[in-house]
């Protein structure tokens, strides 16, 4: 297994994590700010461009340049090892560090543009990111740090059915990189597992898509809702309680849709969603607004605090 670290790590700030669930990344700095994980936020940092490059707004010479840019910021602060909040920012820099490391045209083309801006600092090396051991998911990091995250779990979560959603973007693209396997993922199964809460692993249509497709929700509407419609209901027949992801992507396409689909499809699902942060940061006592920030979501967290017992204050 590929090594993973806890010091000199970026977080990467993202886009959908800061506009809709900005709980992700106070839950993420919770968790990292307890366990000991060194890292660094830089406020220079940009868009890995992920929603723009797959609508076809920015094209991949345009992408790898921004996250050359994005490697040279890493580098500069002295943290070298970047952690993504959202598996699309994951699998986009991991591929841009490939093609600047391995394509001679496209890195002398970029480096050529930086040149030209008077930006020469910003050329990029080739092997000066390793995609590999360079480049994470948050889960990850967490992942390796599960022992430490155990002792420190307080709420007791064995009333509840919990499943997982594995991203796309981190099981299906990358496949060697991928912890947990790519057939049947299991990596949030694992970690969840490691701090004493069963999920309850494979499920129908575990390994399907949220639906959103980018473009897909908003150009295909009926079937990007009809595939989530579908996950929903598998999780419905299993009981399910609690979903959980590790993309805010996935994130926004259950939580923000689940209310549309149950009208369409005149039903209710008693599901909840929770990033993978979230729900850890939740089981050591984190303060559900402050940090969780559930007060963004669509679905209402509190009648799931309401079931552990949890109390909560106003907003």
């Amino acid at each position: 297994m590929k090594k993973i670290p806890d010091k000199e790590i970026l977080l990467f700030r993202t886009c959908l994590v800061n506009v809709e669930y900005p709980g992700v990344e106070s839950s993420t700095k919770y968790l990292f700010d307890r366990i000991g994980v060194e890292y660094h936020v830089d406020e220079r940092q940009s868009c890995c461009t992920g929603l723009g490059h797959y609508y076809d707004l920015f094209d991949q010479l345009s992408t790898t340049a921004l996250a050359a840019r994005n490697f040279h910021i890493a580098a500069d602060s002295g943290h070298h090892n970047i952690a993504t909040m959202c598996s699309t920012c994951y699998a986009i820099l991991k591929k841009s560090a490939k093609l600047l490391n391995e394509n001679d045209e496209v890195r002398e083309k970029i480096n050529g543009i930086f040149h030209d801006a008077g930006l020469q600092k910003m050329e990029y090396e080739r092997g000066t990111v390793d995609p590999r051991n360079s480049i994470f998911h948050v889960a990850e990091i967490l992942f390796n740090k599960r022992e430490d995250i155990a002792p420190l779990v307080k709420v007791d979560f064995s009333d509840l059915k919990i499943a997982s959603h594995h991203a796309c973007h981190y099981c299906k693209v990358h496949y060697k990189d991928t912890i947990g396997g790519v057939a049947d993922p299991n990596l949030l199964d694992e970690l969840l597992k490691a701090c004493g809460v069963e999920t309850i692993g494979w499920y129908d249509h575990k390994r399907v898509t949220c639906g959103a497709g980018f473009r897909q929700r908003f150009t295909n509407n009926e079937t990007s809702l009809e595939v989530t419609g579908d996950k929903l209901q598998a999780l419905q027949d299993k009981d399910v309680d609690v979903l959980i992801h590790m993309c805010p992507n996935c994130h926004m396409q259950f939580d923000r849709y689940q209310p549309k689909i149950e009208e369409k499809l005149d039903t209710k699902f008693n599901i909840f969603h929770l990033n993978i942060a979230q729900f850890l940061a939740l089981a050591m006592g984190a303060d559900p607004y402050k940090v969780l920030g559930i007060q963004t979501h669509t679905v209402r967290v509190e009648p799931l605090l309401d079931k552990l017992g949890i109390e909560y204050g106003p907003q």
